[in-house]
């Protein structure tokens, strides 16, 4: 069965406190209360934010402070009333909200929602232990997507989270194995469509999200551009778009890696920010899945840079991106119908009303 989803995700700092507890312990003993179905925190290798402070793994300012992003899901009647009470606790940072449908638990493939015929984001959430054919299951479900031409998949690890409402939280010198992580593909509905009987299979207990994307770029490939969205919708709701750009630590522009040029370059511009996650497995477009070995951590992981914004910023933000992207990358683009900013001191900007708009 399909179900009608909502998720939300918290952009801060990881140093980012509340009555003197870590910010992202307090969201997830909140999602563990709440008994939300999945949550993941996931640890940025960099980015910045409204104020334009740069955190890279390359700078001390990260090792302090790096950026962290929480993702949750669970039903809307569930996620909706849980807002006020997220927005209450998040002293800085910002907040977004998306409409999505989900799979879980003993499920078998039905018809995608006509919404999701142009292109698809499959997410999926896997616990590290995970196995299929003595291989972890995001290597096994990554190379299936490909054989499939799905267009691509990143894994990313999570720190802490919840799965089927359970809490599971890394743990120094454990091997985590329960701690979720989340494989993010990429491809148009009717692929996603066919593919998902195979992949269902292949998961212990399934959690899966679907959501509209659509994809502008495939390896230098301009394909569309991102919608044009109105700044609000009918009702006077803001209106929001996210670029997520999938590349690796290998591919490069002008020396640098695809990614740290997409930082310094929207860095320089009105962006209002931008937040790269590194995965541990994925490909995008014809390219072999791959990953890192411990012994060269860095070189090949997979990237995932996320952008969101106004409408008109996005437009902006994807001038940039498109010429950084010139030879390698896929790039997708998305409507975010609610988002809210938060900061000491300040008025909150935007709402978390979400808006409506066809298009």
């Amino acid at each position: 069965m399909i179900d009608d989803w909502t998720k939300v995700t918290s952009y801060f700092g990881e140093r980012l406190r509340v009555d003197g507890r870590l910010f992202s312990d307090v969201l997830l003993d909140t999602f563990e209360e709440h008994e939300v179905s999945t949550s993941i925190v996931l640890r940025a290798s960099g980015g910045f934010g409204l104020r334009h402070h740069l955190r890279t793994d390359q700078t001390l300012t990260m090792s302090e402070n790096p950026s962290v992003m929480v993702v949750a899901g669970d039903s809307r009647s569930r996620i909706e009333a849980l807002l006020p009470r997220l927005a209450e606790l998040q002293p800085r940072g910002m907040l977004t909200v998306e409409r999505a449908w989900a799979m879980r638990g003993d499920v078998t493939p039905e018809p995608m929602p006509e919404e999701l015929n142009e292109a698809t984001k499959l997410t999926m959430y896997v616990g590290r232990h995970d196995r299929v054919a003595g291989r972890p299951a995001y290597v096994a479900i990554c190379d299936l997507l490909h054989r499939r031409g799905v267009a691509g998949a990143s894994v990313l690890l999570g720190v802490d989270g919840t799965l089927h409402g359970s809490r599971q939280r890394a743990r120094f010198l454990d091997r985590n194995l329960e701690v979720p992580s989340m494989l993010l593909a990429v491809g148009a509905g009717e692929r996603i469509e066919e593919v998902l009987p195979e992949v269902i299979p292949l998961l212990r207990r399934p959690m899966i999200t679907v959501e509209r994307v659509r994809v502008c770029k495939r390896d230098g490939a301009l394909l569309a551009r991102p919608h044009e969205l109105p700044a609000t919708d009918g009702a006077g709701l803001g209106l929001w778009q996210k670029l997520m750009v999938y590349t690796s630590e290998s591919q490069l522009h002008d020396g640098l890696p695809v990614h740290r040029s997409i930082i310094r370059r929207l860095r320089q511009t009105q962006a209002r920010g931008a937040t790269v996650l590194r995965g541990v497995w994925g490909y995008h477009g014809d390219h072999e899945p791959h990953g890192d070995r411990f012994t060269q951590w860095g070189r090949r992981a997979p990237v995932v840079t996320v952008v969101v914004d106004t409408p008109q910023g996005i437009a902006s933000s994807f001038d940039v991106i498109d010429e950084l992207t010139g030879e390698h990358g896929l790039v997708t683009s998305e409507m975010v119908p609610a988002l809210q900013y938060f900061d000491v001191g300040q008025p909150r900007r935007g709402g978390l009303r979400m808006a409506r708009h066809r298009y």
